[in-house]
């Protein structure tokens, strides 16, 4: 049996939110999770851009669900209301990926402009309050519900000009390891059957980036094909073993 044929035998049926689809990391995601056999709900607040990641990933796989979702994340409300359309329409959830990104910093820390911090508090931290929040209950209904942040080193080992950045995805990692405290203490004894893990890069790169600069190296970068790749593998481990952990992609 090949790594896709694991993979497809662990997502075949499941259904798999994906926050932030429109971009180059949602894009392979959607694909690759649709070739792992999954149902994919993509969901972003540009419709033109979801729509064509969403065409996308059905030419690709022919046959494929995949389907997408305007919704503004940044109203608990609204991803709520996401989140149970998703599992009254399938009959199940068993997967959000959190890929809704965004980028501010500084050339020193002195330099540092806090109005940063007030769009990417918004952009990192508010909609993984929103989405862990809408998604728990039926994550927890799963046999195999995983939720998934992608998130970067600097978090870790943040840089002068890097100070909202840095913290906010800092928060979104503290925010996400505590779902993974509820998984653990909703399963007991027997631990847990969810599970609620973080995806560390340093940075991602894709082919339009490579093609705008071809002379650069990107060293240390993670291509988004790979990021998706490792996404869907998160389902081939098992609850316990991934829950409440982060697994580098990057040194």
């Amino acid at each position: 049996m090949t790594d896709t044929d694991a993979i497809r035998d662990s997502l075949d049926g499941a259904v798999i939110a994906v926050a932030g689809a429109a971009g180059p990391a949602g894009r392979a995601t959607l694909k690759r999770l649709a070739e792992a056999g999954a149902t994919v709900v993509g969901a972003d607040a540009d419709a033109e851009r979801l729509a064509e990641a969403v065409d996308e990933a059905r030419y690709a796989h022919g046959g494929a669900t995949v389907i997408g979702d305007t919704v503004d994340l940044l109203d608990l409300g609204a991803t709520r209301e996401w989140a149970g359309r998703v599992e009254k329409d399938f009959g199940r959830i068993d997967g959000l990926v959190h890929l809704v990104g965004g980028w501010r910093g500084s050339k020193s820390f002195a330099e540092t402009d806090l109005a940063d911090w007030d769009l990417l508090e918004k952009l990192l931290i508010r909609t993984v309050q929103h989405t862990s929040l809408a998604f728990q209950e039926g994550l927890g209904r799963s046999d195999r519900g995983r939720y998934l942040l992608i998130s970067a080193a600097g978090a870790s080992k943040p840089t002068a000009g890097n100070a909202a950045y840095s913290a906010s995805k800092a928060a979104a990692e503290a925010w996400t390891l505590a779902l993974g405290d509820a998984f653990r203490k909703a399963g007991g004894d027997a631990g847990p059957r969810q599970a609620a893990a973080i995806l560390v890069v340093k940075a991602l790169v894709h082919d339009a980036m490579r093609a705008e600069r071809p002379n650069a190296k990107f060293a240390g970068f993670t291509d988004v094909k790979e990021l998706a790749d490792a996404i869907a593998d998160v389902w081939n481990k098992p609850a316990a073993e991934v829950n409440g952990t982060r697994l580098w992609l990057a040194e």
